[in-house]
């Protein structure tokens, strides 16, 4: 029985690229949804940029647009890096639009009419300069505890004690650096705990994972608080009705943009809201999600809905953070890739793969190992499922014609391969897709131990061997076409060569028939086994490409756990947090350059030959070409990390790192000391 069903992911945040963390929950989610369209289930999978917020109004502002110029640029990258990876939407829209606009001002005053909405004046902290109310984040100052210097207003990053902003001693605005001063306004308040009773019940259901559910009870045992749902002008956002000045809080809005995209997608294609949306509504609904977003999407949205008037979601798939080679990814490291990045050297179904093999129907985290990655793309896809299709071929065109026998070599081989059928739907179903991909990999073991035992090379060199030979190919291929159907959601480009070379369409609806006495096209290689060096090279173009990247342009998290959709209000660029031993283990030195030349290949890099007096010269690549041409460098003064361990480059060894700041392109500059200042001085 066919069913109707409508699907979400995270919108990403429109501040920054995409990289290999949101890449996850993307990939996660359309294998899923592309399993249940094989299956000939009825699915829209609908997404959004998520473009509110005052981190995207002063990026914009560093950058000399308007929001509206930010978001749609940005808009565009995703969707461009989206579909590089196969990722296929129904819909993909954005925040900033006549529906979401139509739809968050609807809920909103059904909300308020139903008496869960509150007004109430508080006191925050002010920037005069900026004429801008500060959240937390944008407040620095001295720790009141351990006096560490330049502290968030929340929490300290040296002792971990959390604190509130007039707590700091001595706080700045962190974006214009003037003292902050208190300053009334009336807020608008979501009244939360109205709901205990319904949130209770919900997150105990089916509809959460259980570890997400315990979490989502030590909030309510705790007690639930009424929740902001407005910010001051200026803000970019949709303002709120009758509020003249106020705005709604990006987080309001952000789920608003699934119905957003969905009647935008309702609309283009003649499909009714209501069917998915209202409270009688029979399609089934499903939200995936990071689990650092789970008090949004698992206690407000539920509510919200709630009140006014519209279904809850069938289920919230929650999964882990993603890690590189076993730590948070890293900048310095070259482990922060970018899905641009990414596909520039390695094709996308290889990583779609590897998350697949990973994944589970828990919030595990999953580590990208790039050493595990390249033999397990090379074991799997090249070793054994590929090398069927490629071994088994020749001696079909060669031996019939291209023809495939007209009956089954061993019946009991493709039993073996079909019946396996809905055990690995319902992984997929569960998203265990882990659990899958290792049944998917045992059979073709198996089908490739029967072709050696077969051993159709021999048999082919005799005339009365030779139809054997066709048989035992034939036979393979079979189990190669049911093997590319079950993959076919995770392997998307693959499974379009598959469908070309056997002259088929790959489908998991109706039992699996075998292809006899079926004209298949001649073998073209469908996949490459990765280099160790093309790998390496989007490691060190990681690393090339974040030292030119724009600075404060993107929100992206070094750690992969798309911390973005949680902190849209905070300072954008912020690299991974140290402790202070850390930091005073850097050592800052003048440095003069003496030379700088072009580098061969590379788009972004200069090499410089940098001059530190007695501590003598080093060779230092920067991503500075675009706002320097080698010949203005000669003879200045600049500021270098000295004690960075060398790191190989295809372009040679860089010894060091510059400093530069900027907003990117034109706009970089390379940090420079006071006059006076000697090679070799270290910057205290």
């Amino acid at each position: 029985m066919s069913r109707k069903i409508l699907v979400t992911s995270a919108l990403p945040y429109a501040n920054g690229p995409l990289h290999l963390g949101h890449l996850l929950e993307s990939i996660q989610t359309d294998i899923w949804v592309r399993f249940q369209k094989m299956r000939g289930h009825d699915v829209a999978y609908v997404c959004a940029d998520d473009a509110h917020g005052t981190a995207i109004m002063l990026t914009a502002e560093k950058l000399g647009i308007t929001p509206e110029e930010q978001i749609a640029r940005v808009k565009a990258e995703h969707e461009r890096d989206l579909a590089g990876f196969q990722i296929r939407f129904d819909n993909y829209y954005s925040t900033h639009s006549d529906e979401c606009r139509h739809y968050a001002e609807e809920i909103f005053r059904r909300l308020d009419a139903n008496g869960h909405i509150e007004r109430k004046e508080i006191t925050q902290l002010y920037d005069p300069e900026k004429n801008l109310f500060l959240a937390d984040r944008y407040i620095k100052g001295t720790c009141p505890k351990c006096k560490a210097e330049d502290q968030y207003g929340d929490n300290c990053e040296v002792c971990s004690a959390t604190y509130t902003p007039a707590e700091l001693i001595n706080p700045r605005s962190a974006i214009s650096g003037a003292v902050p001063v208190e300053k009334a306004s009336t807020h608008f308040f979501f009244k939360l705990e109205d709901f205990e009773g319904l949130l209770r019940s919900w997150t105990r259901s089916d509809s959460l994972q259980p570890q997400i559910a315990n979490k989502l009870g030590e909030w309510l045992d705790a007690g639930l608080q009424s929740w902001d749902i407005s910010r001051d002008a200026p803000y970019f956002g949709f303002e709120i009705p009758g509020a003249p000045g106020k705005y709604f809080y990006v987080w309001l809005d952000a789920p608003i943009g699934y119905m957003a995209s969905c009647a935008n997608w309702c609309a283009s294609t003649g499909r009714n809201f209501d069917d998915y949306w209202a409270p009688d509504s029979k399609a089934e609904l499903y939200h995936f999600i990071g689990k650092d977003i789970i008090n949004f999407h698992g206690l407000f949205w539920p509510a919200m809905l709630d009140s006014a008037g519209f279904r809850q979601p069938t289920a919230i798939y929650v999964h882990g953070f993603l890690t590189v080679n076993g730590k948070k990814m890293s900048k310095s490291r070259g482990t922060f890739i970018k899905a641009e990045t990414y596909l520039k050297h390695l094709p996308p179904d290889y990583l779609r793969y590897y998350f697949a093999a990973k994944l589970s129907g828990a919030v595990d985290d999953i580590d990208l190992n790039l050493e595990d990655f390249v033999k397990r793309v090379n074991s799997d896809l090249v070793g054994k499922l590929v090398n069927i299709a490629s071994r088994s071929a020749k001696f079909v065109l060669k031996g019939n014609d291209g023809v495939l026998s007209g009956q089954l070599h061993n019946p009991a081989l493709w039993q073996q391969v079909v019946d396996a059928s809905e055990g690995i739907a319902s992984h997929f179903e569960n998203r265990d897709y882990g659990k899958a991909i290792r049944e998917i990999m045992a059979l073709a073991d198996a089908t490739n131990e029967y072709f050696d035992a077969g051993e159709p090379w021999k048999l082919a060199k005799t005339e009365e061997g030779a139809a054997d030979a066709v048989a035992i190919a034939s036979q393979c291929l079979n189990c190669f076409y049911v093997l590319s159907s079950f993959l076919a959601p995770v392997l998307p480009a693959l499974a379009e060569k598959v469908e070309s070379f056997l002259n088929v369409s790959l489908s998991w609806e109706a039992p699996f028939q075998p292809l006899l006495g079926h004209r298949i096209e001649p073998f073209k290689a469908m996949m490459a086994r990765v280099d160790n060096d093309k790998v390496q090279a989007m490691v060190e173009d990681s690393a090339e490409s974040i030292a030119a990247a724009p600075q404060g342009a993107s929100q992206a998290s070094n750690s992969g756990k798309a911390k973005q959709k949680s902190n849209k209000d905070e300072p954008q660029g912020l690299t991974d947090t140290i402790e202070f031993p850390d930091f005073a283990k850097v050592d800052l030195r003048v440095a003069e350059i003496v030379a700088a030349d072009h580098v061969e290949g590379a788009d972004k890099l200069l090499q410089l030959t940098l001059n530190l007096g007695e501590l003598g010269q080093k060779q230092v690549f920067a991503g500075i070409k675009s706002a320097y041409a080698p010949e203005q460098l000669v003879g200045k003064l600049t500021v270098m990390v000295a004690n960075l361990a060398p790191r190989k480059m295809r372009f040679g060894v860089s010894e060091g790192m510059v400093l530069a700041a900027g907003p990117g392109g034109k706009e970089i500059w390379l940090l420079s000391p006071d006059s006076g200042a000697q090679p070799g001085m270290r910057i205290q």
